[in-house]
């Protein structure tokens, strides 16, 4: 019986949905059967019915070619829609890198990075950043999340990784476990430092004992990974379950590293000097290792205010 009634519901339906040919067809039929059958239709009312039949089909055709382009428009935005979403996120090579980063630091509020040492933090995302609130007027909010340079094994364990799969420019240093320390020390002033010319910078500097083989950085309107421009890396845009994913990554990651009190740390002059510096890292609770000499401590200072863009060509 419900088979019965499925059948009629799906041929009531069909019905409705052509329902100018299923009247063209009825009066066709009765038409042609009166005029088969018995003279009672005269010559002016079956050339009459002809028109109507003519007409339904018509109105039947041109109701079809209304239906199908707008099948057809449907069909091309969904297709659209989901190029677009496709391109939400995309890979990134060369200078495209650079280019992104440019535009993530654009209209943002917030940057949350998570890499080894953070050299093009220093570089450039900090400077520009800062500067840019401090045009605006605006609060900035930054968490850093690099290697611990008071973990001995955890910066060999990156120095190595750096030897084995980083790109190696003319001219660099090689990286070793005391040039990833440097490195990290520089990141750790740099954030102490760029916190006292910008009082609405929120900062925090998280450090990790694990080893990072990806660098994050988050804005406001995308994630960016980067590991090196001569490899692709990939764009994440907000709104998609990816850059959710990651931000939910990066918080966790923070959660397992030793979060420094920025809050402790003794003032630093605009060109801080040795003193202050071992000074400072004091106060963090981050000494400085005692064979690093005067002349290890200047070149923190130079990596911190002054770094070099690393991937400038």
């Amino acid at each position: 019986m419900a088979a019965h009634v499925g059948r009629l519901e799906r041929f009531v339906a069909w019905v409705l949905r052509n329902a100018d040919v299923v009247v063209a067809l009825g009066i066709a039929m009765a038409v042609g059967l009166l005029d088969i059958f018995g003279d009672v239709i005269s010559d002016d009312v079956s050339s009459g019915a002809t028109l109507v039949v003519l007409g339904l089909l018509a109105t039947g055709s041109i109701v079809e070619r209304v239906r199908r382009p707008a099948s057809i428009q449907e069909a091309m935005s969904g297709t659209r829609q989901a190029l677009e979403d496709l391109a939400m996120v995309r890979s990134l090579s060369g200078n495209e890198v650079g280019e992104a980063l440019r535009k993530a630091r654009q209209h943002t509020n917030l940057w949350y990075f998570k890499g080894g040492t953070g050299t093009y933090l220093r570089a450039v995302t900090l400077p520009l950043c800062v500067a840019a609130a401090k045009e605006q007027r605006s609060q900035l909010n930054v968490k850093i999340d690099i290697v611990n340079p008071a973990d001995e094994r955890a910066c060999a364990a990156y120095a190595r990784f750096r030897q084995m799969f980083g790109a190696q420019r003319r001219g660099d240093d090689l990286w070793t476990t005391d040039r990833v320390r440097r490195e990290s020390y520089a990141t750790v002033l740099a954030a102490c430092w760029y916190q006292r010319q910008l009082t609405t910078l929120e900062i925090s500097v998280h450090l990790s004992a694990a080893v990072p083989t990806l660098r994050f950085d988050l804005s406001e309107t995308c994630l960016i990974t980067q590991d090196d421009q001569n490899r692709v890396n990939l764009l994440v845009e907000r709104g998609q379950p990816l850059y959710d994913y990651y931000v939910t990554e990066l918080h966790q990651s923070r959660e397992q590293a030793t979060v420094l009190d920025l809050r402790v740390a003794s003032p630093l002059g605009q060109e801080p000097t040795v003193d202050e510096v071992r000074t400072l890292f004091d106060d963090l609770r981050l000494p400085l290792p005692r064979v690093f000499t005067d002349s290890d401590i200047g070149k923190i200072i130079e990596k911190a205010l002054h770094a070099e863009d690393p991937y400038r060509r």
